[in-house]
């Protein structure tokens, strides 16, 4: 079982990047894509020993070669609306800020961290999922910043890519 895990800021090509390195390891073994935006817990709360948790149960099993269960966010109701099971695959690949945090690296996953100027991964963003957020997204810059400041995300990751 390998387990991988995408980071870096909002807008920098993460589930692109994810994408590419599913359709590569699908040759080799099963594949399976968890993106973090289903297990944010909304814009506030995202970025939570709550999340943490969940990371750890998911990369815990997915390594001892077991299934678990994990919650999924609605967006449009801004609660946990549904249960999804994560069924052990060959490779497990987490994507979004925050997948490569302390408790996925101490599992032994491998991490790759995705750079872009704020303001550009900002415009990405606005781009893709509409102007209307940009309130949200700016703080969630800020909040994402905290986050990968105190767990010295960047400086562990093993893999450095700039967009």
């Amino acid at each position: 079982m390998t387990l991988l895990a995408i980071d870096g800021p909002a807008g920098a090509g993460k589930t692109t990047f994810a994408a590419k390195l599913e359709a590569e390891l699908s040759c080799k073994g099963t594949v399976r894509v968890i993106h973090m935006d289903d297990l944010y817990n909304g814009w506030e709360n995202a970025l939570s020993n709550a999340l943490s948790e969940i990371l750890d149960r998911i990369s815990t099993a997915h390594l001892a070669g077991k299934e678990c269960v994990i919650k999924i966010f609605n967006w449009h109701t801004m609660q946990f609306d549904r249960e999804e099971k994560i069924e052990l695959t060959d490779y497990l690949i987490i994507e979004g800020v925050g997948a490569a945090q302390q408790i996925v690296r101490e599992t032994g996953a491998t991490t790759y961290w995705l750079d872009i100027e704020p303001e550009i991964g900002l415009q990405r963003v606005l781009d893709r999922d509409g102007a209307q957020i940009e309130q949200q997204m700016r703080q969630w810059q800020v909040d994402q910043d905290k986050h990968f400041t105190r767990d010295e995300t960047r400086e562990n990751c093993e893999f450095k890519l700039t967009s």
